[in-house]
């Protein structure tokens, strides 16, 4: 009976240091000598002391700061980038036996591919299309990173920064391309403008008297201020007219 309270204080003490809390988010590995033997879902689990141990991973969505990256484009223009890349763990085993330090290896892929991706882009493509890069970038890291069990959710560039020089380049051209199109713009203007004169003009020369009427209408708009001096044109119309009767 003596040796039976020090037992049972033994057999606490080891059932207490060997009870491993699980939480909601996580997901338990569990080893027996070494060897995995399965995943332990939330809640409290028994883990023996020196055979037994459990690595608990986080299956929440992790983001991570992809560090800014100097890349070269296809046409040669160097630029720096950087981003942001949502992934979670979806297979606990893999993500433990797989890989080291899935972690820092989802980190490290992110940079190369990246930076392999800018290289296959044109700096104008990069610039005005960034969503494509995004995904691109995506697919390719939810692609590698998929035998460590882990899924990649989105990937977003956040800024692409360009040298000082390339940028003053940029804005000659921008402000070349809005010169263009205002000039562009004016000529179709004065396109239409002519075309609807050239239109008036054959209504009212296909019209008997139309000029003589517009001739007055024009007059008596001009009339309504005193200072102004009006130079009285004979319409073509009256000049054939009187051309007409001198011939009888």
């Amino acid at each position: 009976m003596g040796y039976f309270i020090p037992v049972l204080i033994f057999v606490a003490f080891l059932l207490l240091i060997s009870v491993r809390q699980v939480n909601q988010y996580e997901r338990g590995v569990k080893f027996r000598l070494g060897k995995f033997i399965s995943i332990k879902s939330p809640g409290w689990r028994l883990v023996l002391p020196i055979f037994e141990q459990m690595q608990k991973v986080d299956i929440r969505v992790k983001v991570v700061d992809v560090p800014d990256q100097e890349a070269i484009t296809k046409d040669n223009i160097s630029a720096r980038i950087n981003a942001v890349i949502y992934y979670k763990v979806k297979d606990a085993q893999k993500a433990v036996i797989e890989v080291q330090d899935f972690r820092f290896a989802v980190s490290q892929l992110a940079q190369t591919t990246m930076r392999n991706v800018v290289g296959e882009m044109e700096l104008d493509e990069l610039l005005s299309n960034r969503e494509a890069a995004s995904k691109k970038i995506k697919n390719i890291v939810d692609e590698l990173t998929d035998p460590w069990g882990i899924a990649v959710d989105n990937v977003e560039l956040k800024d692409v920064t360009l040298p000082e020089d390339m940028k003053r380049v940029i804005g000659k051209q921008a402000e070349a391309e809005r010169e263009r199109r205002s000039v562009v713009i004016k000529a179709e203007g004065e396109v239409q403008a002519a075309a609807n004169l050239q239109k008036a003009a054959e209504m009212l020369s296909g019209s008997p008297g139309a000029m003589h009427l517009r001739t007055l209408s024009t007059l008596n708009d001009i009339s309504s201020d005193q200072s102004n001096t009006v130079i009285f044109a004979i319409p073509l119309e009256v000049l054939r007219a009187l051309e007409g009767m001198g011939k009888k």
